[in-house]
């Protein structure tokens, strides 16, 4: 499997970046696909947003903190979710993860444990 991110780069307070992700070797009909960001000097990645992907929908979830001002979508038949990152804040300064895995129960896992299939990580950055 194999995820590759692209989109990220630098901004100013209150503006906008697309992150995309697209995946090849997932095999599978429905699948959990999401990002994650990892601040500076911190091991943990927290989870922004996850879709749950099938053939004619998508579910989606959100971040507390995030939901207003990401939008996280797909293109099934590209195997691609993007999001699209508005109302940017300096405090969304992060390297953020592409992350993708079978569903389970149904649903998609909100932590980065659980997911087994990670991109290379791209680097967003918010000037104040």
């Amino acid at each position: 499997v194999n995820l590759a991110e692209s989109g990220g780069g630098s901004v100013q307070t209150g503006g906008s970046l697309r992150l995309s992700c697209r995946a090849s070797g997932l095999n599978m009909n429905a699948k959990c696909m999401g990002w994650f960001r990892q601040f500076p000097g911190n091991e943990d990645r927290e989870a922004v947003a996850m879709i749950y992907m099938y053939l004619g929908g998508g579910d989606t979830s959100y971040a507390d903190s995030m939901k207003g001002r990401f939008t996280i979508s797909q293109d099934y038949a590209k195997d691609t979710v993007y999001l699209q990152m508005d109302s940017l804040k300096p405090e969304d300064t992060a390297m953020y993860f592409c992350a993708a895995r079978k569903p389970y129960g149904g649903m998609c896992p909100e932590f980065s444990y659980e997911y087994n299939n990670w991109g290379q990580g791209t680097q967003v950055t918010v000037d104040s």
